[in-house]
């Protein structure tokens, strides 16, 4: 891929925001903490799975080597397992503690495989004060990504729920860590849904597709702004719960 422009890359600003796989290639490498934010539907499983004491195993593809991969991890294969557990955070609402679950998603799951050695936070609406809290001891210089969904043809599509869920986290980073403009915008956005969070996520496109698919349980529970303080990181292949 080839390099981004040194102006596009949020330069002199502590809390920066971009989109997608292309924003965390140009700017993970310049930060010190990068938080994926995928709330319909990659974070908010791994907050709810992780917060219940499971390990995560994001894998980018849902093909015939994720099976393979779930093999060499030991663990369970998201929508593939006797458990009923899938992509979808009402399966895992009852997960049980030490539970280890490859989950593929071309979204939130990419990202998290695309960051290389630099931390990285699984954020969502449920836990963005948290996750905030525990990013802004990371380092000075934080990437927020609202993850985006995915067009037929593979493009990336902008989601309303990804930027709330950003401004979400961004919100709580601490003042003296300058935003970018695209950071102040996601503020601005989620300020304008927060206090119809669920009415925005249930009508946007994402959770149109979500009532399509008769998984409109997942969209209240990702619709749920900080009630819940655990911090997946991204440890040796898997999202585990902060101590």
């Amino acid at each position: 891929m080839p390099e981004a422009h040194p102006t596009l890359l949020q330069h002199g600003f502590g809390v920066c925001c971009e989109w997608g796989l292309r924003g965390v290639d140009a700017l993970g490498p310049t930060c010190d903490v990068v938080v994926i934010v995928d709330v319909l539907s990659f974070s908010t499983c791994v907050d709810v799975a992780t917060a219940r004491g499971a390990a995560i195993f994001p894998y980018r593809w849902r093909d015939e080597t994720a099976a393979d991969f779930a093999r060499e991890k030991d663990a369970l294969l998201a929508g593939d397992n006797p458990l009923g557990l899938t992509l979808e955070p009402a399966t895992l609402v009852e997960v049980e503690s030490g539970c280890r679950l490859v989950l593929p998603s071309p979204n939130g799951s990419e990202l998290s495989t695309a960051t290389g050695g630099v931390p990285t936070i699984a954020g969502c609406l449920r836990n963005a004060r948290a996750v905030a809290e525990y990013a802004a001891t990371q380092g000075d210089r934080i990437l927020v990504v609202p993850a985006g969904e995915r067009w037929p043809d593979g493009g990336l599509r902008p989601a309303l729920e990804d930027l709330c869920g950003a401004g979400a986290v961004v919100r709580h980073l601490p003042a003296a860590l300058k935003r970018s403009p695209d950071a102040t915008a996601a503020v601005a956005v989620f300020e304008r849904f927060r206090d119809s969070l669920a009415g925005a996520l249930t009508s946007c496109a994402s959770g149109l597709w979500k009532h399509h698919r008769a998984q409109e349980r997942d969209v209240a529970i990702a619709s749920q702004l900080d009630v819940s303080r655990c911090v997946p990181r991204l440890e040796d292949g898997a999202y585990r719960a902060v101590a």
